[in-house]
């Protein structure tokens, strides 16, 4: 109002007295100084108090240079409402049950003042925080929420863990059915330790994983009523899938190999099984096979175990080989992607691309669950091929854990882990909403055959175009077939090797001065047909050998 009247004051100098004018600029002149000064002033309080707050949320954890990441999660955490997962509950059963598990901040994420940018807030949920910038580079949260069966936190025990996950499973396998549970997960996500025991520096305690706890659970079956009586035969194997290939954890890693039997049961041809009478003898089994386990250097663990592992507990009816049930437990290998091993070496490097193939064939053949007459390309990798009885039949039970960091720079990898999981388990529904079972072939089928496999890693392109490229499909597809000819070579010099032994036994024989007297000649004629003739030619010629020798006798 003042602005205006002395505007029009100054319209009409002509007509204003000298003196007027003066004292009008003077105000006009003290007017502005005041209003500028009163603007400095609030924006001076302004910068203060954003200071303060800045300090503040600073002051929540000094030094780390992501506060404001850790500000924005802790007043998102503030306006939720918080029930995890705490006490031992009835757990509800199905075909396929998917869970997350989150671990604590390592040692290196605390050095490094990483920020925890995953949050449990409720016992079928899961938070993750992931920071991004807007177009000016003003940082903002994009919080991403998944559900599944049960989530984890990182206060939750491998017993409470255990609870949910594969302890209803065992049942199954005492109703003649197959279970299996899997720990997928990036590397250093905790895999191990949930499935394999608690690490105490090197040293892990076996009686605190998964595999001891099934163990513990199976005895108790065994010794109570019904089962009590039926006397069942326990058994327990250990193998591990290392680039493609079967070993034996617990005969020094000898190489087996993988087939299928007319009744759709996967058999690892060879494999040791050893009969267990007690939980500690399968602690014993479970510590040797850790401990052979194939193991290399990542981005993300020194120590990182670079196969799966699978560890195999087997019901048998007495008096029969007849398997009554199996419980499959598999700790996964680290499902990295080029980041972790772009720097690596080239043995690495393959590793890495062989078990990316074996998770995404892991992931088609679940995909095929929840549709009717689906082909299922289990014969993409070696994994799938064991695991098949998990996708077949209707008394199949599986349960999968997913493992996920807390860190936020593994923040993509837990991302990964998580929609891999959340596919899982929508397909879980599904399938369980339509009762689909996929069938099998009746005939015994060699899994190891040429033509199903390049079908199947045909398939496996065909169905995730933008995950494997066409050169690192045919990486793949020649990888397989020169698998295939080393197993033919082994074979051959295997064979020969053996023939060999049965000649320099032949030799030998013919070195002793008497080997031509008294009954050495049968001995003799008996080890040359079983080099050179059928077992059938050789039992006739045998015969007639021996009686000629008793008319010789009978006639001197």
């Amino acid at each position: 109002m003042i602005y205006v009247c002395l505007t029009r004051l100054f319209a009409f100098p002509g007509r204003t007295h000298p003196a007027i004018v003066s004292s009008v600029n003077t105000a006009l002149k003290s007017v502005t100084v005041e209003w500028f000064e009163k603007r400095r002033n609030q924006r001076e309080r302004g910068k203060r108090r954003k200071k303060e707050e800045k300090e503040a949320l600073m002051n929540i954890d000094p030094g780390n240079p992501n506060w404001q990441t850790l500000a924005m999660i802790r007043e998102y955490q503030n306006s939720l409402d918080f029930r995890p997962l705490r006490g031992f509950e009835g757990v509800e059963t199905h075909q396929i049950t998917v869970c997350v598990r989150k671990r604590p901040l390592n040692k290196k994420e605390v050095a490094r003042k990483e920020v925890d940018v995953i949050t449990v807030p409720r016992k079928d949920m899961i938070v993750v925080h992931e920071t991004k910038n807007k177009v000016d580079l003003t940082k903002y949260l994009e919080n991403q929420q998944f559900r599944f069966d049960y989530a984890f936190d990182d206060t939750c025990s491998n017993e409470l863990v255990y609870h949910y996950t594969a302890k209803p499973l065992v049942k199954t396998i005492f109703e003649g059915g197959m279970a299996t549970c899997f720990a997928y997960g990036q590397t250093g996500s905790g895999k191990t330790h949930t499935m394999g025991g608690t690490f105490s520096g090197k040293h892990q305690d076996s009686k605190k994983g998964i595999y001891a706890m099934v163990a513990k659970d199976v005895f108790k079956f065994l010794n109570s009523s019904p089962y009590q009586e039926q006397n069942l035969i326990v058994s327990a194997s250990f193998f591990e899938i290392y680039s493609g290939k079967v070993f034996d954890l617990l005969a020094d890693k000898a190489k087996l190999r993988v087939l299928e039997d007319g009744k759709q049961q996967v058999q690892v041809v060879g494999l040791t099984e050893k009969v267990v009478n007690s939980v500690d003898e399968v602690l014993l089994l479970i510590t040797s096979g850790n401990a052979a386990r194939t193991s290399g250097q990542t981005s993300a663990n020194s120590n990182s175990s670079r196969s799966h592992a699978v560890f195999q507990i087997t019901l048998r009816s007495p008096g029969s080989h007849r398997v009554r049930g199996k419980f499959s437990l598999i700790d996964l290998a680290g499902n990295e992607r080029g980041a972790d091993t772009s720097s690596a070496d080239r043995l690495t490097r393959m590793e890495g691309a062989e078990i990316n193939k074996s998770l995404l064939a892991l992931k088609e053949c679940i995909r095929a669950l929840g549709r009717k007459g689906t082909h299922l390309p289990f014969r993409a990798s070696k994994l799938t091929q064991v695991l098949r009885d998990s996708f077949i039949g209707d008394n199949s039970k599986t349960c999968m854990i997913a493992m996920i960091s807390p860190g936020m720079s593994s923040c993509e990898h837990s991302l990964n882990t998580l929609r891999y999981a959340d596919r899982v388990k929508e397909l879980a529904a599904t399938e369980q909403l339509e009762g689909t079972t996929s069938s099998g072939n009746s005939e015994r089928i060699d899994c190891n055959n040429d033509s199903m496999q390049r079908d199947d890693l045909a398939t496996l392109r065909s169905l995730n175009e933008g995950e494997i490229s066409a050169e690192m499909y045919h990486f793949h597809e020649a990888v397989s077939h020169l698998q295939l000819l080393e197993d033919d070579v082994v074979e051959t010099f295997t064979s020969w090797h053996e023939q060999g032994l049965r000649e320099q036994e032949l030799i030998d024989m013919t070195r002793r001065v008497d080997y031509d007297q008294d009954g050495e000649p049968i001995n003799y004629c008996r080890t040359l047909t079983i080099i050179f003739i059928s077992p059938v030619v050789y039992t006739i010629l045998f015969i007639i050998f021996h009686c000629d020798m008793h008319v010789l006798v009978w006639f001197s």
